[in-house]
């Protein structure tokens, strides 16, 4: 039987725990990264050199990297970060590498695949697209009358606003999709978005519109994955219900599968039944399951891989044999 190919789209800390989690189902996976961070060695790297910000796709390789001692090694160098007050302070090892590959190959994927096969992954990391993109967003409470918008650029400035965020856009506002990353989505058997940073890190795949179109046409099941909590800043304030509008007012007419949500974080009662009127709206159940690490506002690898696994088209058969106590379907199509 053949493995499933699965494609993990997000950026940063969330993306990385998808990754963790579906490696365990499967060595066919593929990254699909966001590339508008500009804070810290990735904005500097950015800014200098006009690569792509290569942070969160470090941090994919990382994720999907063969845990053996001897890649471990490689891992943890190109992890980790140089301290002191020099040039160097604060890159990353890996976002050096990239860079340097970058320029030495011509190429971002060739330069991602390059060091893949020194990390020994199974699958493949890519950027969303191919060149370094901008966020843009329309932020209110900033100015004395709390209806009054002001625009604020940067991925860095969105997530850390103290105002509310209502809408988000990508500069240029049609940019290119990564050709690698569309034949992912088009022969994938499960598609994951999320967790993650909502503005800045899965909302920002549906605005790249070959992208979206991908997303749209694939056959694959789609598994929406909420975070467990708002963020400080670019969320602050939101309920989970709340998620899934601003995506559908960025995204109108997409549809998912499958939205799973942590049991504890959305209590019962009228909570869950407007995050599942909201869920209606995009042809989707919502999954109630354990999926936190405990004393955590972290996914935790092992019991998300279980929750996904329910829903590869292979795994249906056997979807009796898993443990029903730990989640709960219900179904609004």
């Amino acid at each position: 039987m053949t493995a499933p190919a699965i494609v993990a789209l997000g950026g940063g800390h969330g993306l990385y725990a998808t990754l963790s989690a579906v490696r365990r189902l499967t060595d066919r996976v593929t990254a699909v990264v966001t590339v508008a961070d500009d804070g810290g060695s990735s904005g500097r790297l950015r800014a200098e050199l006009g690569v792509i910000p290569p942070g969160d796709l470090r941090m994919a390789l990382a994720a999907l990297a063969a845990d053996t001692p001897e890649i471990r090694v490689w891992t943890e160098t190109v992890q980790h970060r140089f301290g002191g007050t020099g040039a160097l302070a604060g890159h990353s090892v890996g976002n050096l590498i990239l860079a340097g590959l970058t320029e030495v190959l011509g190429d971002p994927v060739a330069a991602l695949d390059r060091l893949a096969a020194v990390l020994d992954v199974r699958g493949r990391v890519l950027p969303m697209s191919p060149i370094p993109l901008d966020i843009e967003a329309d932020v209110s409470g900033l100015e004395s009358d709390p209806r009054v918008s002001r625009g604020i650029r940067g991925q860095v400035a969105v997530a850390t606003t103290p105002g509310k965020v209502r809408r988000v856009r990508l500069i240029p506002a049609d940019p290119p999709a990564c050709p690698d990353a569309l034949d992912a989505v088009d022969t994938a058997d499960l598609v994951v978005l999320g967790p993650g940073s909502w503005f800045s890190s899965v909302i920002p795949h549906v605005l790249v519109p070959d992208l979206l179109d991908a997303l749209t046409r694939t056959r694959a099941r789609k598994v929406l994955v909420l975070n467990l909590a708002a963020e400080p800043g670019e969320t602050a304030g939101f309920s989970t219900e709340r998620h899934l509008h601003v995506l559908a007012q960025h995204a109108p007419g997409f549809h998912v599968d499958h939205i799973v949500v942590d049991a504890t974080s959305v209590p019962a009662g009228r909570e869950r039944e407007h995050l599942c009127r909201a869920a209606a709206r995009f042809g989707a159940d919502v999954v109630y399951a354990d999926v936190a690490e405990a004393g955590t506002h972290r996914h935790d690898p092992a019991k998300l891989a279980d929750v996904l696994a329910s829903h590869l088209p292979a795994a249906s058969g056997s979807a009796d044999s898993r443990d029903s106590s730990r989640r709960e379907i219900v179904s609004w199509q």
